[in-house]
């Protein structure tokens, strides 16, 4: 779903550059993707107490924190299905994984959301909307779960353009045209603004952020205190000098893809296997970082998982020479994979250095190995400037939907 249409005004395409990436329904989705049997269906994920529940839930009025007893009299066919954290965990990490493959300045807010400054990107991409449809596509056929971006000039705007396109959706809002879009909206949707501000504006007759915003400072002051009442000002009139800050630096760089339930032969997950490698490694140049462990993920059709792990002498980011470690960790498990099905596949390379700090650490490899790091400097100056789908390996061409092989005249 896209409604970035009814928003249009006349600014230019990066006046608005704040992304609001948020997870729908996080818990409850990734149940609902791990197991098929649930999609479409009211699915609560917690045990006592409601933790997530999928929109066919909450179309009932089940929600957030309420007792499991309260939710299946209100939604008799209610499916309730033990919290998994670990699981959350995986699909958090692989999700953030491709917020950072989408620009260097992302400030995580919760495991399921996080504002993403797009706005250093200006020459290599079309425009803030192009980079959020790109980001959901991403998370969608990569890690299997839907997400909603709002796109705004504000983080306080994202925020709120996110929470207006749930579920599952891209709404953009223009600079020209911010206020036309937030003052109808209840005041709910003010920050700061729960059931007992709510209240209290309410009984003033106040029940838009239109309606806040025709009032001066001094009277919402009055009506909610003196913070709030500034606060609540500031943001009717988009008023928001916050800028998307960076926490402490990955202690890991990675990506996964969700592959279904069909039976794969062991070449297929090399391919597969291998376009993961190639995002990983352009990832880690990208950020001047080199790692020595490369950790596979594995996740099985009866839906446990499993890792394993190899380290270098060295840290490296040679495209080859991880290709080649990841490639052997797989073989090694294909036995256990033969038996057991395999929905997801990923990969991380750990123990990261800055390249700075390791000193050129990768001319210690074999002289063929620093040949591949050319080759892949190379590469890289390609794709950064013309895209990533411009250069592709031969061994993936046949895999890769997004590449047309041309066909030879008879």
């Amino acid at each position: 779903m896209t409604e970035s249409g009814p928003l249009r005004g006349s600014g230019t395409a990066w006046d608005a550059s704040i992304l609001h990436a948020d997870l729908d329904s996080f818990y409850a989705s990734v149940e609902q993707r791990d197991d098929p049997s649930l999609r479409g269906k009211p699915v609560a994920a917690g045990g006592g107490v409601v933790l997530a529940a999928s929109y066919e839930a909450k179309a009932f009025g089940v929600r957030t924190a309420m007792s499991e007893g309260v939710a299946r009299r209100l939604c008799p066919d209610l499916i309730v299905v033990p919290a998994r954290f670990e699981a959350y965990s995986e699909a958090s990490r692989a999700v953030f994984d491709v917020f950072d493959d989408t620009s260097p300045i992302v400030e995580g807010i919760s495991i399921d959301e996080a504002f993403i400054d797009v706005s250093g990107m200006r020459r290599i991409a079309v425009s803030p909307e192009a980079i959020a449809v790109d980001l959901r596509r991403r998370v969608r056929d990569e890690v299997g779960l839907p997400i909603t971006v709002g796109v705004a000039r504000t983080k306080f705007l994202a925020k709120v353009a996110s929470g207006v396109g749930k579920p599952d959706g891209l709404l953009v809002v223009d600079p020209d045209r911010e206020l036309e879009f937030l003052h109808p909206l209840p005041v709910q949707k003010l920050w700061g603004v729960g059931t007992i501000t709510a209240g209290k504006l309410e009984g003033r007759g106040i029940r838009t952020v239109g309606e806040v915003a025709a009032l001066d400072q001094a009277s919402l002051v009055a009506i909610v205190g003196t913070a709030a009442g500034r606060q609540l000002h500031a943001l009717a009139h988009n008023v928001d000098a916050r800028r998307v800050t960076t926490g402490a630096r990955r202690r890991s760089i990675g990506s996964q893809q969700a592959l279904g339930r069909g039976a794969r032969d062991l070449r297929e997950l090399e391919v597969i296997l291998m376009r993961i490698v190639d995002r990983v490694t352009r990832r880690m140049r990208r950020a001047d970082r080199s790692g020595r462990t490369v950790t596979l993920r594995f996740r099985f059709g009866d839906f446990t998982r499993a890792t394993r792990s190899s380290s270098f002498a060295q840290p490296t980011s040679a495209t080859g020479a991880i290709q080649e470690v990841a490639g052997a960790l797989l073989a090694a498990a294909w036995p256990m994979i033969e038996v057991r099905g395999l929905t997801l596949l990923g990969l991380s390379v750990g123990n990261l250095v800055d390249d700075a700090v390791a000193g050129g650490s990768q001319l210690a490899l074999p002289f063929e190995a620093a040949a591949s790091t050319t080759i892949d400097g190379a590469l890289d100056a390609v794709r950064e400037r013309f895209g990533a789908a411009s250069l592709t390996r031969a061994a993936t061409m046949g895999s890769n939907p997004d590449i047309g092989v041309p066909k030879l005249p008879d």
